[in-house]
């Protein structure tokens, strides 16, 4: 009993910056979880989101391509190998607690009908609804939430086990209760990260092969969809289940409001678009500006039965660039990487390619109040300074700037800057290439996807072989991509962060498998870059560990500068929102959700795709509050 009194007081006094890390947590079981202890947007007794229209009706179809590019191997959507299909975890597996759409990083409460945490941030437990079932009428038990963690972290993706890392045991303490236990408290997203998980029915899963991803059998779920076909590699249907208990909950009313749902794997994107143009399907996330801004031309985007949209604008983006494998000894050299970041001109890819439709990254954390835009203030000096010597000196005084240049393609200028850092770093001509001391050229070979950046490449693979480096593009179908992108064989790819393309908001453990040290070379890891480097695991450990928002946006700050300035990455570029096309067949809540797309929101006014005229006609009727 003394041991366990004194333990907070001794980490409080080992490390004061995290004194009061959950001081401020009720413990008391409640309907929803906030990072920080602070009250939730949405009371105990709120009826329905903001951002959904609970009137909305009930029935009608919506199809949509994937977000990937080609053929999915299997359905789950929980292990590194393959391709599965994300929509089973968002539709079939219901979670113990909802993620809101509409604050940075709230959960409320659902197959967990309450949810305790201990004032000293070492355990969460969940107090289960007794109404909560899988689609076979089988209670959802406390049994079951064990085994879906005990599965993940020993069968699930690489990225389970970096975000629960710190859980030291999970306790059954009835039918309906679990408790998680923590290594100790300094993870405050932890137990937000553990009410997020989706739980897999245990008696179902124990007969299929869960780490070979189950194949392609209907999985049984607790959602409020099944899957009703499957159609291999190609398309997934999915049915409402009209009788899923948890549809009346405050947290899910006026959403899940169609009766069908279909995702529609394409491995051409021009072929994508012209099915919808045909009206083959009703939905695609655009991730071409081209695309977007003249791909859809026809009579049916003229008379507005075809729209344009972009959704969610004030959503962060997720980090974009091409990345350097620091495994490669030319990338090893920081002047190096500065030298290319200086030769790719966004200016002019984004006028000639792109419609000017993107905006130049800055930050790892683009659009959020997490990019370092400005000088260091106090805090982050603070933080920085027993980093110095660790990191570059310019984190200390300037703001990191992606290159800039006036769009008309000539950079000589920037080639000048880059030939004087490459021959600082040991790098000079012979027979119009540029050689090391040892002779070696300077050449490496970039991994390209099936979505294709060669594009964007090719015009930069030309102004580096003017001054002497060799880029060789190597194409792969998505099998090998993806074999070649966890066994790092690579000197250069297109990197995301996180790897699923998904925006942070509240940044946690997460960094760990982003940039920390241990997920270097790590099979399923976002960590493409190779990243080993102290500093960094010093930094994602200070985000990890504070004790309010506004300390984790200054040590989020901090390590987006110490990140630009060592120019492992060359920034990409981001959209304004989440551009979107889609059939006008559809109502929409009068509110978005800010930090989503909000498609589980819509609801059908027609089959069929109608006119501006018809669609003005169609909608006309007011919608519920």
């Amino acid at each position: 009993m003394m041991s366990a009194f004194f333990l907070p007081l001794l980490r409080s006094l080992l490390v004061p910056v995290l004194s009061c890390v959950c001081l401020s947590v009720n413990a008391a079981p409640g309907h929803a979880l906030t990072v920080y202890g602070e009250a939730p947007k949405y009371p105990a007794n709120f009826q329905h989101f903001d951002f959904v229209n609970p009137d909305a009706p009930k029935g009608g179809s919506l199809s949509r391509t994937s977000m990937e590019i080609g053929q999915f191997t299997y359905l789950s959507p929980y292990i590194d190998q393959g391709t599965g299909v994300a929509q089973v975890d968002q539709w079939v597996n219901a979670p113990l607690a909802f993620r809101s759409l509409d604050e940075p990083y709230t959960v409320y409460a659902l197959v967990a009908q309450k949810i305790e945490r201990d004032p000293d941030g070492l355990w969460v437990r969940f107090y289960l609804n007794p109404k909560a079932r899988f689609a076979d009428d089988t209670p959802i038990t406390a049994q079951d939430v064990a085994f879906t963690y005990d599965t993940l972290m020993t069968k699930g993706s690489l990225s389970y086990r970096m975000l629960y890392g710190e859980v030291k045991d999970r306790v059954i303490e009835g039918p309906l209760q679990i408790r998680f236990d923590f290594k100790n408290n300094q993870n405050r997203t932890l137990a937000l990260d553990l009410a997020s998980m989706h739980v897999l029915p245990e008696h179902w899963w124990k007969t299929r092969d869960f780490a070979a991803g189950g194949g392609y059998e209907p999985p049984l779920g607790s959602g409020p969809y099944a899957v009703s076909q499957v159609d291999p590699g190609r398309s997934v249907s999915f049915e409402r289940n009209k009788n899923w208990w948890a549809k009346d909950l405050p947290v899910s009313k006026g959403l899940y409001n169609f009766d069908r749902l279909k995702v529609m794997f394409y491995s051409d994107i021009d072929v994508a678009r012209e099915m919808l143009k045909a009206g083959a399907f009703d939905y695609n996330r655009e991730f071409s500006a081209t695309g977007f801004s003249i791909g859809y031309a026809s009579p049916v985007l003229s008379d507005g039965r075809l729209q344009k949209g972009v959704f969610a604008k004030e959503k962060p983006s997720a980090a974009q660039g091409f990345t350097f494998n620091l495994q490669n000894p030319f990338f090893q050299d920081r002047r190096v990487r500065e030298a290319l970041s200086l030769l790719w001109d966004f200016e002019w890819t984004n006028k000639q390619m792109m419609r000017n439709f993107y905006v130049r990254a800055q930050s790892y954390f683009p659009k959020s109040e997490m990019s370092a835009t400005a000088l260091p203030d106090a805090r982050e000096l603070e933080i920085l300074e027993p980093l110095r010597g660790q990191i570059p000196d310019e984190v200390f005084t300037q703001v990191y700037q992606a290159p800039k240049t006036d769009g008309s393609g000539y950079i000589r200028d920037k080639q000048l800057q880059a030939l004087a850092l490459l021959k600082e770093a040991g790098w000079t001509p012979k027979n119009n290439l540029l050689v090391n001391a040892r002779g070696e050229p300077l050449r490496f070979t970039f991994l390209d996807s099936p979505s294709g950046f060669d594009r964007m490449v090719l015009p930069w693979k030309r102004t580096l072989a003017q001054i002497g480096i060799t880029m060789d593009i190597r194409k792969v179908d998505s099998a090998q991509y993806i074999n070649r992108t966890n066994a790092r064989d690579y000197d250069m790819m297109v990197g995301q962060f996180p790897r699923n393309g998904q925006p942070i908001v509240s940044p946690g453990r997460e960094l760990y498998d982003m940039f920390g040290s241990r997920s270097a070379t790590q099979a399923g890891a976002s960590n493409n870059m190779v990243l080993r480097n102290p500093a960094v695991d010093k930094l994602i450990d200070g985000v990890v560990q504070a004790n309010s928002r506004e300390e984790m946006v200054h040590y989020t700050r901090a390590l987006d500068r110490v990140l630009l300035w060592n120019y492992y990455m060359i920034p990409h570029y981001y959209s304004v929102g989440t551009p979107t096309v889609y059939l006008n067949r559809f109502g929409q809540p009068a509110k978005e959700a800010k930090f989503d797309e909000g498609l589980d929101t819509w609801w059908e006014i027609s089959k069929t795709p109608l006119t501006n005229a018809a669609y003005g006609q169609a909608s006309a009727q007011p919608e519920g509050h």
